[in-house]
């Protein structure tokens, strides 16, 4: 009987041990390949679905700030307020990084204990009832009653502001969103132009210019005329008619607006890349006049 020499058995007995080996080293290159092909999709979609969701930009100085139409609408409402008022831009600076930090711009129902709004404000600590605080406007100017009694506030680190008015526990945390503040307060305030744009879905419904109007005067203190889906406002320069356009703009989502012409420049309400862009204007109008155009119904 032919003897098999040990060598022989032992090769035997791993070349079955080196196929298995093999086949569970295909099978995990297998599946990491498939989990980052899986995970490619995920992020390519969300990245997309981000891309195509309703978005605000404001843009200044190289920096951008993305925010959701309802963020931006409040930080104009911010802004805007502390331009009624007669506050300088750092006003509005601080009053929209405050928001940031403390509510990420959204006007919420709810926080630490009583805490709600974009400010998140105590009805306990007297700041106003719950129904108040949810009132952006009224927020707001509680904000700015509050600031303005600061000796000092103009040139006061955004942190030592943070903790006189709000009281916070966490004041060195302001610091991390000074520069988004200065952003939007910048362009809404109207020192850079062309500077705030919206991606929106096509409105629903009619716009709303009488809502328009009263939201103009209540934030940012001008006055405007009506003339069927269309308003024209007059500024005292150029600097406010960009103020009152590009607060304009933060608010086409919320109220149904489809165009905002400034001057030789206009922003059309789309979902695509030309909507994130001012354009020459069709119809130019004065340079110290915003015309903004409502949807039909």
């Amino acid at each position: 009987m032919p003897r098999t020499s040990r060598a022989a058995i032992t090769l035997a007995e791993e070349q079955p041990r080196t196929r298995r080996h093999r086949v569970v080293g295909w099978l995990v290159v297998a599946v990491v390949a498939a989990g980052v092909v899986f995970a490619a999709y995920l992020g390519g979609r969300h990245l997309y679905q981000s891309f195509q969701s309703p978005r605000c930009q404001a843009t200044t100085a190289g920096t951008t700030v993305t925010l959701t139409p309802e963020q931006m609408s409040n930080a104009a409402t911010i802004v805007g307020i502390a331009s009624k008022r007669g506050l300088p831009a750092r006003a509005g600076t601080i009053g929209v990084t405050t928001a940031i930090q403390e509510s990420k711009l959204r006007n919420l129902e709810y926080g630490d204990r009583d805490s709600v709004g974009l400010f998140q404000q105590r009805p306990s600590q007297g700041w106003g009832t719950v129904d108040q605080l949810l009132d952006t406007e009224y927020s707001t100017n509680r904000f700015y009653d509050a600031l303005v009694k600061i000796d000092g506030w103009q040139t006061m680190e955004i942190t030592k502001i943070a903790q006189k008015v709000q009281r916070s526990a966490a004041p060195e945390a302001y610091a991390d969103h000074e520069q988004e503040g200065r952003v939007l307060a910048d362009t809404l305030s109207g020192y850079t132009t062309a500077a705030v744009t919206c991606t929106l879905d096509p409105a629903k419904g009619a716009g709303d210019p009488a809502a328009y109007l009263t939201m103009l005067t209540r934030e940012l203190g001008r006055t405007g005329t009506r003339s069927g889906h269309t308003v024209t406002v007059g500024a005292q320069d150029a600097r406010r008619a960009w103020a009152t356009g590009q607060w304009s703009v933060a608010k086409a989502e919320e109220l149904g607006i489809t165009a905002v012409t400034v001057g030789d420049r206009e922003w059309r309400r789309g979902e695509g890349s030309s909507a994130r862009s001012w354009h020459a204007a069709k119809d130019p109008i004065k340079a110290t006049s915003v015309r903004v155009t409502f949807a039909t119904a």
